[in-house]
């Protein structure tokens, strides 16, 4: 039986190469990187086939890229549709190397996009994650599980999740007194609260200094 498959990769970018892309783009933010792997286990214990993943970049290419459609969100819903509300980014194209399916990715100027923007260029670390629905088969006795051709794409996702098992660790008694910048996590929330004081115009939170 189908259900939805999500799997997550680093998405490695410097802010460095957001600012290029600015300054290139007109002030719009287009990254590249690994957006799938395909024959490898990952994180999930699951395997993609190539055959697969290909039978589907290509349908994803005729039928969503090129006709300027292929949204993400920034974060995963639990649904197999893309939520317009939520849509922070656009993959413009998509191609092999090798083993690994690149993509070319536009990041929106919409509320969500805008936020994707600030993360990535506060050196946030990121992952790109497949959103799609099929089913799995257990290969052997290691937990392994091999995605089957009835495997649909759904879009990639940015998200915050840990890309591989361990990478990440949770703070544990983080003092109190540490300021705002110094902890990685609340500076997440404090981009995000900041990018939507901007929207509203409404709140009183101390500006972040323009780099």
């Amino acid at each position: 039986m189908k259900k939805i498959l999500i799997d997550t990769i680093p998405f490695v970018v410097s802010p460095e190469l957001i600012k290029e892309s600015e300054e290139k783009n007109n002030g719009r933010v287009i990254v590249t990187g690994i957006l799938q792997r395909a024959g490898s286990k990952n994180q999930n214990g699951r395997i993609y086939p190539k055959e697969v993943l290909m039978r589907e970049a290509a349908r994803y290419q005729k039928a969503e890229i090129a006709e300027r459609r292929a949204l993400g969100e920034l974060d995963h819903p639990d649904s197999s549709v893309v939520n317009l509300q939520n849509a922070s980014h656009n993959v413009s194209k998509i191609w092999w190397n090798e083993n690994d399916l690149m993509g070319k990715v536009e990041v929106l100027g919409t509320p969500a996009g805008n936020i994707l923007k600030e993360l990535l260029k506060a050196n946030i670390k990121l992952g790109i994650s497949s959103r799609g629905m099929g089913s799995v088969k257990q290969m052997n006795e290691d937990g392994t599980l091999e995605v089957q051709s009835d495997f649909e794409l759904v879009c990639w996702d940015f998200v915050s999740n840990p890309s591989t098992q361990g990478a990440y660790m949770n703070p544990v008694n983080e003092s109190v007194t540490k300021t705002i910048k110094n902890n990685k996590y609340n500076k997440v929330n404090y981009i995000i609260n900041e990018i939507l004081c901007d929207l509203t115009c409404k709140c009183s939170l101390p500006r972040r200094r323009k780099q």
